[in-house]
């Protein structure tokens, strides 16, 4: 695709970008690749995702474009932050230098602040991306204290962005930070790429299978595949006591974080050390194999943390049901709506939860028929094609001349 002259120009500002693992670093990736094909120029700037003195600026190819990614020098982590003295310097180059028509910045970023520092910044019309509200209930006091000082800052930012855009409608309602501001809120729904379409991935050499399960989808049996970081707030804890009182149900969790060691050793005082395997951190497409083969997945988060849930879109791709808990303000229940692309169970519920299994276990015909639904509405509305173009023309309505 050739770029025509009138191009707009977009400079992202993200927290972090692959091969950092993460959905929103995903979706970045993702949206600049399509925004590309709608005669739009992203570049991005965001942190080195470990310890570095270095900044690096990266090129690469998507849709006849050249992409540019600069990664800020990252002295240190504070609280789940990158420290990157650099930032504000590098933000200022880059707009004096690509001339940008938009600044589009992804939220929650301490290193965005910068942003209402620069009178180059501030003379761009701004995006905000809201991903999720910080939440500081079950933080360590430092954390609590240190939002003292960003909400005022963040408070800045919402009120000098042109526009904010938020993944689901029951987030945006129950945004305490949005409440006042809800009338420049726009709701797009964050999107992948089809990576699945007609395809099936049947190796079952890269990740061994369970000793003694067959693969057809028959009553009595069920594999569910889990995907994320084994924090607090992802409920894994209360699925594998589900499936502790199952029978002829495994479970494939792929993923890592603080909370792995306490899982492994919960896992083990269950007794389901046969039928429950943890995978640590997976590559692509080892993570899509198991989608495949998977007969449903299941994100049993507990907290509106869980802002979106974008693996639910890798499974509805995949035409996977879904299993999911009903957190007020999460779009998690608004993503999968209860009997029609997956189910719904009350939050923190083990019994739920347990039943909700058995009933895919034990009618594979609804697991399957709730899997195509679930893609359905995917292809109708959930692609990043689908979010890519909405975001163009909000970009389009910002920049145009009155």
């Amino acid at each position: 695709m050739n770029v025509s002259a009138t191009a707009k120009k977009v400079l992202h500002i993200g927290k972090y970008f692959p091969p950092h693992v993460g959905g929103m670093e995903t979706y970045l990736l993702n949206l600049m690749n399509a925004l590309a094909a709608l005669n739009i120029i992203p570049s991005a700037l965001v942190h080195q995702s470990k310890t570095s003195l270095t900044s690096v600026e990266e090129s690469f190819s998507a849709n006849g474009s050249a992409l540019r990614v600069v990664r800020a020098a990252t002295w240190c982590q504070l609280l789940f932050t990158p420290i990157s003295p650099g930032f504000p310097l590098l933000l200022h180059r880059l707009i004096k230098r690509d001339q940008p028509d938009l600044l589009h910045l992804h939220l929650p970023n301490p290193s965005a602040f910068w942003a209402l520092a620069l009178p180059s910044a501030r003379r761009l019309p701004w995006v905000i991306h809201w991903q999720s509200d910080v939440r500081t209930q079950r933080s360590h006091w430092l954390l609590k204290l240190a939002y003292r000082a960003y909400s005022p800052l963040e408070s800045a930012l919402l009120k000098k962005a042109d526009k904010i855009i938020v993944s689901s409608p029951p987030y945006l309602a129950t945004s305490k930070p949005l409440a006042e501001i809800s009338g420049k809120c726009a709701v797009i729904p964050l999107g992948i790429d089809d990576r699945f379409g007609d395809q099936t991935h049947n190796d079952s050499t890269v990740i061994p299978d369970y000793a003694g399960k067959t693969s057809p989808k028959t009553a009595g049996n069920l594999n569910v595949l889990a995907i994320g970081r084994t924090t607090h707030y992802k409920g894994f804890h209360i699925l594998l006591r589900a499936i502790a009182q199952t029978e002829g149900i495994t479970l494939d969790l792929v993923g890592h974080g603080e909370l792995t060691p306490s899982l492994e050793r919960l896992k083990d005082s269950l007794n389901l050390s046969a039928r429950v395997r943890f995978h640590g951190l997976l590559d692509d497409n080892a993570k899509d194999k198991l989608l495949s083969r998977c007969d449903c997945l299941c994100l049993p988060s507990t907290d509106r943390t869980e802002s979106f849930g974008i693996v639910l879109l890798e499974a509805m791709s995949a035409a996977k049901a879904c299993v999911v808990s009903d957190v007020e303000g999460s779009g998690m229940s608004w993503l999968v709506e209860d009997g029609e692309t997956g189910l719904v169970t009350p939050n923190n519920d083990v019994d739920g939860l347990t039943n909700a299994l058995c009933r895919l276990r034990d009618d594979p015909a609804l697991a399957t028929r709730l899997g195509l639904k679930g893609r359905q509405k995917f292809l109708a509305a959930l692609t990043i094609n689908a979010s890519a173009e909405a975001i163009q023309d909000l970009y389009h309505h910002l920049t145009s001349t009155p």
